[in-house]
């Protein structure tokens, strides 16, 4: 029998494990508006609650902390021999493993800023419509993305990063025969009075303990979520609001022109082709960069918080990397029967010799053995 491992390694790749869920629970449930929940109401209601979130406006400010037992990489600071992936680890790792801090505006379904304050510089994600920008104030790039017209009336902006109604969405959509859903309690997030609820998967081989959201009593915005990790007594992940306060942002928010010196990328996702002014930055992704077509198309195995994705072979093509590229990727893996593997307190990822990628909220054993 293997030994477990213990080992931590350096970061975590950006994986969702989502795949073979059932249908949520609140798909199913009566949809009430917030306000008719009652003093009593069920944790289906609750949660579908969620669904009248999205056109709120408000402004707001959110903390966020992580622990996943991820060391630091080596600082690339101050060294003009460090390569762009590994600065671009750093501030991936950075994110993390970081506190942080970001105002949030939200103005309905197609206006949002998020602007992530660290010291000494600002990163930050606006839509307007059509018009997103990314900007990061230390590397001074910006990356403009034009979104087709049928994402006018989409709902919010995906910003990459995890607010509460992001971990909550997800929450959501797994609420399947596999999770406990807990009954509805009270608390008060950032002033506001909220119904808790703990979702609880009933899987013991699972790395996630439960996930806890709290969510607006009067308007179903949520307003915190915690993912515990099992055997960690800390918080693996937490979002929520610190300030909140309902009504319209100014609109002056919404709009953004980078500085005269900064090094700006355009894509115009509004036509069939890609148009790009420079090459991107390794440490911005715009939304709407990753499309599905050409991507591998993955497989799931098992249910639940148990499921396993799986790409094909030759999905990560470890040949090619250049050097520091393979000095990179030596240093936030480890070496497993099979190929390579990171594993933080929620999520494992294993790239097999041959190319194929597994991801799941399971330990790196699990992936061993689906791989097999």
């Amino acid at each position: 029998m293997k030994k477990k491992s213990t080992w931590l390694p350096a970061v975590v790749a950006p994986v969702v494990v989502a795949g073979a869920v059932a249908a949520p629970l609140a798909a199913s449930a009566a949809t009430p508006s917030p306000a008719t929940t009652g003093s009593h109401p069920t944790a289906a209601q609750v949660l579908a609650s969620v669904a009248h979130s999205d056109t709120l406006s408000y402004s707001g400010r959110i903390s966020q902390t992580s622990d996943l037992g991820l060391p630091s990489l080596p600082s690339t600071s101050g060294s003009s021999g460090a390569s762009s992936a590994q600065s671009g680890a750093s501030d991936v790792l950075d994110l993390l493993t970081a506190s942080h801090e970001a105002r949030v505006y939200v103005d309905g379904r197609s206006k949002a800023r998020v602007q992530v304050l660290d010291q000494l510089a600002e990163r930050d994600v606006i839509r307007n419509g059509r018009d997103v920008w990314t900007w990061d104030s230390k590397a001074d790039k910006a990356v403009h993305v034009t979104l087709p017209s049928s994402a006018a009336a989409a709902n919010g902006t995906d910003t990459g990063s995890a607010s509460p109604a992001d971990i909550a969405a997800r929450a959501i959509a797994g609420i399947t025969p596999s999770t406990r859903v807990g009954t509805p309690t009270t608390t008060s997030i950032a002033g506001h009075a909220a119904w808790q609820v703990r979702l609880t998967p009933k899987s013991s081989s699972t790395l996630v303990h439960d996930v806890v959201i709290a969510i607006d009593k009067s308007t179903g915005l949520p307003l915190s979520a915690r993912i515990d990790a099992r055997g960690q007594s800390t918080a693996a992940v937490s979002v929520r609001f610190s300030a909140l306060s309902y009504g319209t942002p100014k609109a002056s928010l919404f709009d953004f022109t980078p500085p005269s010196d900064a090094k700006v990328t355009t894509k115009d996702l509004s036509d069939a082709a890609e148009h790009s002014s420079t090459a991107k930055h390794p440490g911005l992704v715009a939304p709407g960069d990753v499309r599905a077509s050409g991507a591998p198309t993955p497989s799931v195995q098992g249910d639940g918080w148990s499921s396993i994705v799986t790409l094909p072979a030759g999905t990560f093509p470890k040949r090619q990397l250049d050097a520091d590229g393979s000095q990179l990727f030596g240093q936030l893996t480890k070496a497993v029967d099979g190929g390579r593997a990171v594993q933080t307190s929620l999520v494992s990822i294993l790239i097999t010799d041959d190319g194929r990628v597994l991801a799941g909220a399971v330990p790196v054993s699990a992936l061993e053995a689906a791989a097999e």
